[in-house]
């Protein structure tokens, strides 16, 4: 999950965009809890979304905007604190929430994109969001500092926003490419894009070379401003290849959230569009930078980490598989603390090798933590057991497992199970 390129945490504003957040109540305390981003002028839509089969209502409502609106948005609409799932009248407030938006807008509802984010099971407070509505219009900027309280609204269990930015050569100019991202626990995405809202992507296919991977209360929620030009099918075939090799491959907690969204709008302020093959190939290498920057900085702000872990599977016989490995290390509650305590355990993650379901001989697996080889052919090797725990110790640490069995390669970015962590979900409703 390398990036393609270097991308800034700092605001870099695409042109034909606004950005408001205000606090509507649904958190309480005064905190920002409604994020409004607004393409004036309109924006070519794409998305990716959960495959959770318990899915939140707005992912709903999404899907059916982006058909009937033929994937043109005009605004984005995000409330924090209540996740709208699973409950009696979610699909409602969502229409509810577009319909008054759309109207104090001049716009149809289908041009309206909503999400939500927070706790399950409880009735979207829609009057409060509704009543918040012209405050949060009123305050729309197309400035950093519209984009940094946006990017404050939507946050729940999080400490910190997550902001990344890039830009790339363009026809005659230089196009734009921004990043506002939320997630800290609920995470282990499994997007995937809905392939029958953009007939031009065919199941599989992902920029015509590459392939959407499956992996997916925090929820994991992103959304992408670029200002080239580009058409909705463009859109998707980009999105799903980047959240593929990205989003795709990390793992806070192990748990797919039912809300977990992906948008990417590109606003064609910029009057440039990636017509040769090395502008697409630009186009499609600052999204994936973004993106990547993105799922590492979720992954950092994970809920009680201490130690972020870069997982590297090779000798798969495909890609799949060595994915299929990386994942089952990455949600093995026993694998995560004995990171949390630097501990070299390095049978747990043997035995999560073996559970992953991938048709591996045992007798091929070679285990590295950072340089130190610490299992050979599945049984244990003479390796320097303090080494190995300060090496653990570090904020930042490399695990690699070798399979034996072909050539794939998967990278796969996760973390440690700590206390806290247990504190923040025993207690999140209280």
């Amino acid at each position: 999950m390398k990036a393609a390129l270097e991308v800034s945490r700092r605001v870099r504003l695409p042109g034909g965009f606004r950005f408001a957040g205000v606090a509507a109540g649904l958190k309480g305390g005064g905190a920002l809890d409604l994020g409004l981003a607004e393409a004036p002028g309109g924006a070519s839509a794409a998305a990716v979304f959960t495959s959770n089969r318990v899915v939140a209502a707005p992912l709903e409502v999404d899907r059916r905007h982006l058909r009937a609106g033929r994937g043109r948005i005009r605004a984005v609409i995000v409330n924090s604190g209540n996740a709208n799932c699973a409950t009696r009248r979610g699909r409602q407030g969502s229409e509810r929430v577009c319909r008054e938006l759309g109207w104090l807008l001049g716009i149809p509802s289908v041009q309206v994109f909503p999400a939500s984010t927070g706790v399950i099971g409880v009735e979207l407070p829609v009057g409060k969001i509704v009543r918040a509505l012209p405050r949060l219009l009123s305050q729309r900027r197309g400035s950093a500092g519209g984009v940094r309280r946006f990017a404050r609204a939507i946050l729940t269990t999080d400490t910190r926003p997550k902001l990344a930015a890039a830009g790339f050569r363009c026809g005659r100019g230089r196009a734009t490419l921004l990043g506002v991202a939320k997630g800290a626990g609920m995470i282990h995405p499994r997007l995937r894009p809905a392939l029958r809202d953009f007939p031009r992507l065919r199941a599989g296919q992902v920029g015509g070379q590459a392939r959407l991977s499956a992996g997916g209360h925090a929820t994991m929620l992103a959304y992408l401003f670029t200002d080239v030009e580009a058409s909705a099918g463009e859109l998707q075939g980009l999105l799903a290849g980047a959240c593929g090799r990205t989003f795709n491959r990390i793992s806070v907690d192990g748990d797919t959230s039912t809300n977990d969204t992906v948008l990417l709008l590109a606003s064609g302020a910029s009057g440039l569009r990636a017509r040769t093959r090395v502008e697409k190939r630009r186009f499609a290498a600052a999204l994936e930078a973004v993106c990547a920057s993105l799922a590492e900085q979720i992954v950092a702000d994970g809920e009680g980490v201490g130690h972020v872990v870069r997982l590297r599977v090779e000798g798969a016989r495909s890609p799949e598989e060595a994915e299929r490995v990386a994942r089952a290390i990455a949600r093995s509650p026993l694998v995560k603390t004995a990171w949390a305590g630097a501990d070299a355990n390095w049978g747990r993650v043997l035995a999560a090798v073996g559970a992953s379901g991938a048709p591996i001989h045992p007798g091929r697996v070679d285990i590295f933590l950072g340089p130190q080889q610490v299992c050979r052919r599945g049984k244990a090797c003479a390796f320097a057991e303090g080494a190995a725990h300060r090496y653990l110790s570090r904020p930042r640490f490399e695990v690699r497992v070798r399979l034996g069995r072909g050539r794939a390669v998967a990278s796969f970015l996760t973390c440690d199970l700590t206390t806290e962590y247990v504190r923040i979900n025993a207690h999140y409703r209280t």
